[in-house]
């Protein structure tokens, strides 16, 4: 499985295991063209051969839509029209929040956190998806 978090300069994106329901970060995208977005994560679904992608979706702290939810869903709609693999999206309130804690919490000097902070905020997301799958839909 993989998770993305997507951005409009990154895509962060982990890999996990749902037999154990774990989830590490893989790698950041750093690339703002479609094309060679859409290289990169087909290179890594030929690599891993997930069996379901997970995107975040943003929201504010109170549930409402965040500006970012219609192009994390047009991308989620994407990655499963070129792929053909089943797409869920989750609720990535707070996640970034939580992946830079948790890089904090691990030691992670401030300076270094920038690289990996969208793969810990991806993880974070397949990690949530893991936890209540109940709570993921179809974009």
């Amino acid at each position: 499985m993989f998770g993305f978090d997507f951005g409009e300069k990154r895509i962060g994106v982990a890999v996990g295991d749902a037999a154990m329901k774990l989830a590490h970060p893989l790698t950041v995208i750093r690339a703002q063209a479609n094309a060679r977005r859409f290289q990169a994560i087909a290179a890594l679904i030929e690599e891993w051969r997930p069996v379901l992608l997970v995107v975040g979706l943003p929201s504010r702290e109170d549930g409402t839509a965040h500006p970012m939810g219609e192009r994390c869903l047009r991308f989620a709609r994407r990655l499963a029209g070129r792929f053909g693999l089943p797409v869920a999206v989750v609720d990535e309130r707070l996640t970034s929040w939580s992946a830079e804690d948790g890089l904090a919490q691990a030691g992670v000097p401030a300076d270094k956190r920038r690289a990996v902070l969208d793969a810990a905020a991806a993880q974070t997301i397949l990690q949530s998806y893991f936890a209540e799958p109940h709570l993921a839909r179809k974009p």
